[in-house]
């Protein structure tokens, strides 16, 4: 198998990339292995603060209740991407030299935990706001500041808080994998199909029904004759998607596919697939993509020796 970006891509944290000689069961081991075998950080458990909080400034006194039951919060944290930086060599908790032979809830260190922390009260008495939203930008990282979030994830509200309220908790965040829970999968939008070509089968009157229709390009180039070339041949997969979305102006229900008859076609180019998927932030498409290859590598290295030593 070989893997190329395509040229324009990543863009943010989307990817499309050109796989070749590859098989389609191949490819969808990817696919998988991306939603369910790439690991990333997520928030597992959170420590809620509870009862009675005293302003030291104002003397106002606040209680830990809010418009959402702790288990909401906890599940809309545990969703938050966390920045998660292969790099940096944080482990998972049961592998962890630390804490392996911990306790479930005694387990956590430097080296398999990132700690965060929230508190927030809301407005005093006085203010002329009823509510205080609490937003993602309000967690501080104590661990590492590489752990921080990312600028674009700061507004995921959280919760709201009346006067007299307030919100305080521990956050920890673990390694973890999709097939176990869906907080852990890094990638949405996972989707592969066949490399096609476009064939300029009819130049002329029929293939000007699309031609004179005075379509462009994504880049802006005339969908026409010329746009095909000296061999009648498109490969370009971006223009290929602009061809496909200009062909329904002429498909079936629009009363032009008679005259259009055909005169542009498509192809499979064999064991050739356009492979595209976003992140959601807590990895760049570029490392989700390399984990899921690793994560494959090693698991084939190991069916690889269970069968030698099986047969030895």
């Amino acid at each position: 198998m070989k893997a190329e970006i395509i040229n324009g891509w990543p863009q943010g944290n989307s990817i499309r990339l050109l796989l070749t000689e590859t098989s389609t069961a191949q490819v969808n081991s990817i696919r998988r292995a991306l939603i369910a075998d790439v690991p990333k950080l997520a928030i597992t458990r959170v420590d809620f603060a509870q009862g009675i909080n005293q302003d030291n400034s104002t003397g106002e006194v606040h209680e830990s209740v809010n418009t959402l039951p702790d288990e909401v919060i906890a599940h809309r944290l545990a969703m938050i991407p966390i920045p998660t930086h292969p790099e940096e060599g944080i482990v998972f908790p049961e592998d962890c030299e630390n804490c392996k032979d911990m306790v479930e809830k005694d387990k956590g260190c430097p080296s398999c935990q990132i700690l965060y922390s929230l508190k927030v009260q809301g407005h005093p008495k006085d203010s002329d706001e009823e509510f205080k939203y609490v937003y993602a930008s309000d967690l501080t990282v104590i661990s590492d500041p590489m752990f921080g979030l990312m600028e674009e994830h700061q507004r995921i509200p959280l919760t709201l808080l009346s006067k007299g309220q307030y919100l305080q908790f521990y956050a920890f965040a673990t390694l973890g994998r999709g097939r176990d829970h869906a907080k852990w999968s890094p990638v949405a939008a996972v989707a592969f199909r066949p490399q096609m070509k476009a064939i300029l089968n009819k130049p002329g009157k029929k293939a000007n029904v699309l031609f004179n229709l005075g379509l462009k390009t994504t880049d802006g180039k005339p969908i026409d004759a010329k746009l095909f070339g000296k061999d009648k041949t498109i490969t370009d997969i971006d223009y290929i998607i602009d061809l496909q979305k200009a062909i329904h102006q002429v498909g079936a229900g629009t009363g032009r596919d008679g005259d259009f008859d055909d005169a542009i076609t498509f192809e499979k180019i064999d064991n050739a697939f356009v492979f595209t998927f976003e992140t959601d932030g807590s990895l760049t498409p570029v490392q989700a993509f390399n984990g899921a290859i690793k994560e494959l590598k090693g698991r084939f290295e190991n069916l690889s020796g269970e069968i030698e030593r099986a047969i030895a």
